[in-house]
This record gives C-alpha cells, structure tokens and sequence, in this order.
C-alpha cells in the first residue's frame, strides 16, 4: 500500500474541488438576520448544449401558418399529420403541435402542468428587424456564437462583461435567509457554469449520480484506505500558527463532511422508498433522479431554496438532424415528464419548477442536411406552480425575410427577452421586486417585468 504524506493527502484530498463543495452556512452565517424562508421551493434548469432547434419542437399546425413553416423548413419540416395537438388556453388564432417524439411534454401541458415561452432569447432593449439591420439598437455581443451565447443565457450579460450568473446572484441575494441550510444554494450535476457563480456565494459541483468521492479515501472500516481517510481527519483537525493553513484545512474539512451529507441524504432517499418513478437511462434521466433524491432529502439537509442545474448535449444539428432530433428531443420530455412525476410522488410539485435553456435556436433554412447557428427559440417551463396550457410571449411567423427574421437566413429576433424569462422565475423563488434587476440586468428596458407562466 502506499501511504501519503501531509502534502500529498492534502493534494489528493480534493484541494481542486474543495471551493466547490463547501456548504451554504459557512458564508452566510456572518451576514446579516434575515428572516428564513417558510415554505420549499427549487428551481431546475435543463440545459440543451449546442442550440435546440425549437422550431421543430412547437410547431403551427393551422393549415396556413403550416405551409409557412413547411416552405421555410423545406427537408427539415416536420409532417404535418404527424405532429401531437396541444390546445393552448389561449389563442392567438394559429394551432399548434409538438415533435411527434414528445408524448410526455404534451400530456403535461394538456393537463396544465407545463407551458412554453416563444420566441425568447438573450436582448439588451426590445429588437425589429428595421432597427437591427439599421444597426439602430444595442445587441448582445457575439451573437450565433455558441460559447457567448451560453454565457449570455447563463448570465444575462447583453453587451457588458460580468462574472457572476443569474443563479449565482440570486444565492447572493439570499445568502441570509439559507443560513441554517446543510448544502448551497446552486447545485450542478453538469460541471461548473458561469450561471451558478455569485460574487459571495459558490455552488456545489457534483456528478450525476451525487458528490465526487475524494481519491485515496474510504468510509468502510473495513477497506485499507480508511487508514488514510483517518489520518487525512486528523491533518485538517490540527492546530496551525498560519492563517492560510487554517483557512485552507477548514475548507478540506468542509469539503469532506460536505460529501458524506450528501452522499447520505442521497443514499437514504434511494432506499426510502419515497420515488418509485422510473427514470429513462442516459445522462439527462440520471441527473434528474438525483436531482429528485435530493429533493426528497430537504429536510434532512434544512433546505428551503434550491437551484439545479443539469445539462445534455448534441442539439449542434448541422447535419442528420432528421435523424438526430428525435432521440434528443424524446429524451428531453421522457426525462422531464419522469421527474415532475416524482415531485409530484414527493408532494413537492408545487415547489418545483424545471425549465429548459440553450446556446440559441437555429436558422429556419436547411443547409442541406441541418441547420446552423440563430438566435430566438421556444423554452419549455413544467412544474405544479406552472401556469400551464399555454403559449407565453409571441410565437413568430416562421417566414424567410419576414418581419422577425434578421437577415433572410431564417434567424429569427427574440420577441421576449431572456430577462424577462430569468426575473418571472426569480421573482416565484422569492425574490423581491426591488431585486429583480440584479437578477436581470436589462429587465429595465421592457415593459412586461413578469411573462405570467408561475402562480
């Protein structure tokens, strides 16, 4: 067996992920008395890396808007008879229908516990196509990039710089009423993001099946690495005449006992019984049964605000998407459908609202055999709290050269803004008003501060 020195269990330890892993009380106890929050509530963004073609996902299907669509989208239109009906409580005076592999989506929005926002996507001030093509607007930078794109979405940058995201800053603004909670705040199970970086708080990075286990150690008395696990307890418990030992020891302490909590309430929600959902296999289906055991562990873990974040790729479809599509689009709602029904096995529903993001959408026009890089596209937001069974914001005209489109190229100019899509979600988990504007930046420039999807 190799045994490590000081340095090396210090290393090994986990030092890289400790930040990430330290728990919400170890900042916030030292600010402020505000009051805890008295009631659950947790927000989940699904994240579709690389630009979720969405106007293949919500589709017209009224005779005349179709053959819009159909003549934009020539190869890649989807049939016509094919697409699943949804009845929208409110009409704009088009009929609609899903990608014919999102059964799951369709019996929740049918039975109001899901909703869309159309045409939504990152904007500094309300956008046409005359005031974008005379240049007469401010627009986000790096438009139909998907790294600043991502980062757009994640942090609602429009044309500045920033370092936090809106999640990040919502832990921020929150900090003081989570105190007592045994976990942060923002929680991914999809890698670090700039959406969950705040200036004072961090989130816990942990992978899809719960936290990374710390090499070299064991919790089983029985395995020969439980030595170095003790031993490794006694190093970060000793007493240091410097400050920087100190602090660093502490967050090697906090990072451990940070795993064990979770590892725990995770491990002790799987064998309670509580979710007998069954989840689809695959990347996104984990993330959210995990997502789902935690939740179940609340109040072992004294939360009352949660932010996850999950993630799955492939939606960069500039080639096969007909055959492409499909699976990504089916295992989207499979997963989704999966998880809202364990909230709802939890009793928790009503405190829980997933919502999807991505890089942008895509152009209207084939390229041969997919599509390449937009701006504006559909979202889909679920949840007990959802003002369900209907379409929020304007859906465009799917028309090439039409009045949404920027440039003939089928990308078509956000109708709502990405702001306005964060502040209606801050503003449920409990942010106040006032505070909206940190949340959104550029919520100032538009009139409609609340999009009316959350009761």
């Amino acid at each position: 067996m190799k045994y490590l020195n000081r340095r090396d269990f210090l290393i090994n330890g986990g030092a890289a992920a400790a930040l990430a892993a330290t728990p919400g009380m170890a900042y916030s106890q030292v600010i402020g008395n505000a009051a805890p929050f008295d009631d659950y509530r947790a927000l989940v963004c699904v994240f579709l890396h690389g630009g979720n073609d969405s106007f293949n996902m919500l589709v017209p299907r009224s005779n005349a808007e179709y053959a819009v669509y159909e003549n934009a989208r020539q190869n890649l239109a989807i049939p016509q008879d094919q697409l699943l009906a949804i009845n929208p409580l409110t009409s704009d005076g088009a009929l609609y229908g899903l990608h014919p592999s999102m059964g799951g989506i369709q019996s929740l929005f049918e039975s109001g516990h899901a909703a869309f926002v159309a045409n939504v996507g990152p904007l500094v001030e309300p956008t046409t196509r005359d005031q974008y093509r005379n240049k007469a607007v401010i627009v986000p930078s790096q438009l139909f990039s998907h790294n600043d794109q991502q980062a757009q979405w994640h942090s609602l940058k429009g044309a500045s710089t920033s370092k936090t995201g809106w999640a990040g800053r919502m832990a921020d603004l929150i900090r003081s009423n989570v105190a007592d909670q045994q976990m942060t705040t923002n929680a991914s199970l999809n890698g670090t993001s700039l959406f969950q970086s705040g200036d004072q708080t961090v989130a816990y990075v942990m992978g899809a099946n719960g936290p990374l286990q710390f090499e070299g150690f064991s919790t089983d008395p029985n395995s020969p690495l439980f030595e170095q696990r003790q031993a490794f307890g006694r190093i970060v418990d000793a007493q240091y005449d410097s400050i920087y030992e100190r602090g660093f020891a502490e967050i090697q302490r906090r990072a451990i006992d940070s795993a064990d909590a979770v590892s725990a309430a995770i491990t002790s929600a799987q064998n309670s019984g509580q979710i007998t959902t069954v989840f689809p296999t695959g990347g996104l289906g984990n993330q959210l049964q995990t997502v789902a055991r935690l939740i179940a562990s609340r109040d072992q873990l004294r939360m009352t605000r949660q932010i996850f974040f999950v993630g799955t790729g492939g939606f960069d479809t500039h080639d096969d998407q007909n055959n492409a599509q499909p699976a990504l689009l089916q295992d989207v709602s499979d997963a989704i459908t999966a998880f809202h029904a364990a909230t709802v096995e939890l009793g928790i529903a009503g405190g829980v609202t997933t919502f999807t993001q991505s890089d942008f959408g895509r152009t209207l026009t084939s390229n041969g055999d997919g599509t390449d890089h937009a701006w504006g596209g559909n979202q889909i937001v679920v949840g007990g709290a959802v003002s369900g069974q209907d379409i929020y914001g304007t859906y465009p005209l799917l028309q090439i050269g039409g009045p949404d489109d920027t440039d003939n190229g089928g990308r078509m100019i956000p109708s709502t803004s990405a702001d306005q899509f964060a502040a209606t979600l801050a503003k449920w988990f409990g942010i106040p008003d006032l505070d909206l504007d940190i949340v959104a930046p550029n919520l100032q420039n538009f009139a409609q501060r609340d999009l009316g999807f959350l009761v």
